[in-house]
Order: C-alpha cells, then structure tokens, then sequence
C-alpha cells in the first residue's frame, strides 16, 4: 500500500517536470528565432524561419525577391551568435549546478577555481606581452587559445593547493580557488598598469565583459560538442551529484567515494569552462544565479535539475545579448554587464522570497 502511494505521489511531480522542460524547449526555440529578428535591421520573425528552414532542410521556401542580403544577416551573423549564447548560457549553467554540488557550497559558480582571474591572465598576456616576445607558430596563436591557456593553469593550480596534505574537500577548494584568483588579478593588474596602450586596456575590460561578438560557424563546432558530450556525462551522474548534497559522512555509508568523483567533476568543469571562456570572454553570474532558479521549480534531483538549468540558462543569455545589442543607440553593450545587472536583483529576490534549503526540495 505504501508503495503504491508513493507511486501515486511521483507520478504529478514527473509530470510537472516533464511539462517544464516541454514549455522551455518551446521558449527557447522561440526566443532563438525572436533574438535572430531583433536588431539594427529589423527582420520578421516569419522571413527567420524560412531562411533557417532553407538553409537547414533545403525546402526552397524563398521565392526570388526574397533579399540576400536578408539571408546573410540572418544565417552568417545573428543566427550563429545566437546559438553560441544558447550553448554558452547551457554550458555555464551546467557548470554552477555541478560545482555547487560538488563543492556543496550555494554560492560557488564556474569560476570558482579561478578560471575566470586565469583567462583574463591568459588574455592580458597575450594583448600587453604575448606578440612583442613569442614568435614563431606561437605569434599566430589568438587571444581565445591563450584565455583558454590560463583558464586551465589556474584550475590545475587551485587542483594542486586543494589536493595538498590529503584529500580534495569543498572548503580547500573554495580557499584553494580565491587565492589563485587574487593572485592571477594581480598578475594582470600589474601588467595592465605597466602598459600605455589605451587600446590594448580597452581590449582586455571588453574580454573580462564578455561578448558574442566572434561567433561564427567555424568558431561554434567545438562549443556545441563539449556541451553536448559534458551535459551527457553529468546527467549520467545524478545519483552521485544528489549523494554530494547529503555530505561526505553519507556518501561513506553508502560506499561512495566522492574523492575521485570530485576529482573528475573539477576537470570536466575546467575544460568546459575553459572552452566557454575562450570563446566569448567572461560571462558571470549565469552559473550562481540559474541553478538557484531550477532548484526553486524542480528541486535539487539533478537527473531533471541539470537538463531544466540548461535551458533556462541558453534562454536567460539569448535574451541578454538581445539587450546588449538594442539598450544603447548605434552601440554595443557588453553582455556581462547585462548578466550582472540583471542577475544580482534577481539572485536577492530568490534567495528572499524563495528561501529553500540546498540539500532538499
């Protein structure tokens, strides 16, 4: 009788779930085709959808007045910007979820092993020093490889401090990831006050800002797979994410070590990140603030949290590029300031109005 019960209970909350990720799949599609309309040529949403379908199914829906120019704007500029938003807002906030989980800390996000302090590193390097003394087929290299470059020195880095005199726990990595960030801040502070090129200081604030500027097609390939393959992976390992939450002591009854599992989580969330930073700079605040809003409509069983945090993630983003290109005339805000405007009220207004504890629904 219980068990039936018990059934009879989960049956409305899958359900519930299932309908969340319908309607955000539906908003998400749309909002891509709003977001690929809105700009400084303005395009019908109805014309985004026949060139999408053209290009992508080959159904010639396109009669001959149709403008090239049209098609151009749409699949060779917005659409692929669009997309990279989509897959770096799904990529970040699949990062927040896994490393509060891991770190079991609410308040820890994507960066928090000093991947950001470290491509910003990576990049001043590369703006300030980087073509004055390498050469070679180095001197080629751009400023995305090199973020990429300190983005995963600093993760091995805070991986070594929090690994010293035992085993990786959450505290020494929390610990372990702030002093690699003050210390790589520095770095390139340092190098920043150094330098009289006024155009090279701008160049590194719109990195540490970030912006989709660079998508295109060639750029979006390796994103998109990485995200694919991670969100797979972490998905798969929901069960071990839920045990995180209930602390070490429960794991070690329940014969789990989460050492090791810790240990895989921190690379895998390096090199996404790594990769997400390379290419579209720093974009904070998605990976803090979205999984606070799926555990506020789902809970915290990451096999339908992880999924519903992507979505909203690649949502979320979409629409702020969309305000990053339209708040000011004839030019471009950067997006991380969008995020961070938006997401500092809207991170206090859930953690007020919809207080909740971390480790239960």
């Amino acid at each position: 009788m219980q068990s039936k019960k018990l059934q009879s209970n989960l049956k409305p909350v899958k359900n519930k779930n299932f309908i969340i990720i319908i309607a955000l799949v539906i908003v998400l599609i749309i909002s891509i085709i709003l977001a690929v309309s809105i700009g400084s040529v303005k395009i019908p949403a109805s014309d985004v959808y026949k060139v999408i379908i053209n290009k992508i199914f080959g159904v010639q829906i396109l009669d001959d007045s149709f403008k090239k120019s049209i098609i151009d704007i749409v699949w060779q500029i917005r659409l692929p910007r669009v997309l990279l938003g989509v897959i770096t807002g799904m990529g970040l906030a699949l990062g927040g979820s896994v490393m509060q989980a891991t770190v079991q800390n609410p308040l820890a996000d994507p960066y928090v092993l000093g991947i950001s302090s470290g491509a910003t590193l990576g990049a001043t390097f590369s703006i300030l020093i980087g073509s004055t003394i390498l050469n070679g087929a180095l001197q080629g290299t751009s400023t995305a490889f090199w973020g990429f470059v300190g983005a995963l020195l600093a993760s091995a880095v805070v991986f070594k401090l929090s690994s010293m005199g035992g085993r990786i726990t959450p505290i020494k990595l929390v610990l372990s990831g702030m002093v690699v960030n003050l210390i790589c801040k520095a770095f390139s502070s340092f190098m920043i006050y150094l330098t009289n090129d006024n155009s090279a200081i701008r160049s590194i604030s719109d990195w540490t800002m970030g912006s989709l500027t660079a998508a295109k097609w060639d750029n979006l390939w390796l994103a998109t797979i990485l995200v694919i393959i991670m969100a797979v992976f972490f998905i798969s390992q929901a069960r071990v994410m839920n045990i995180m939450l209930l602390g070490d002591e429960a794991a070690i009854t329940l014969g789990i070590d989460l050492h090791k599992y810790r240990k895989i989580y921190l690379i895998a969330v390096s090199i996404l990140t790594g990769v997400l930073v390379a290419s579209c700079g720093v974009i904070g605040f998605i990976g803090l603030i979205i999984p606070h809003i799926t555990r506020s409509l789902v809970g915290t069983n990451h096999k339908i949290n992880l999924p519903v945090a992507m979505l909203i993630g690649g949502i979320f983003l979409v629409w702020s590029d969309v305000l990053a290109r339209i708040i000011l005339k004839n030019m471009e805000m950067p997006i991380g300031i969008i995020t961070s405007v938006i997401g500092a009220p809207f991170f206090m207004y859930i953690m007020i109005k919809r207080a909740y504890s971390f480790g239960e629904r």
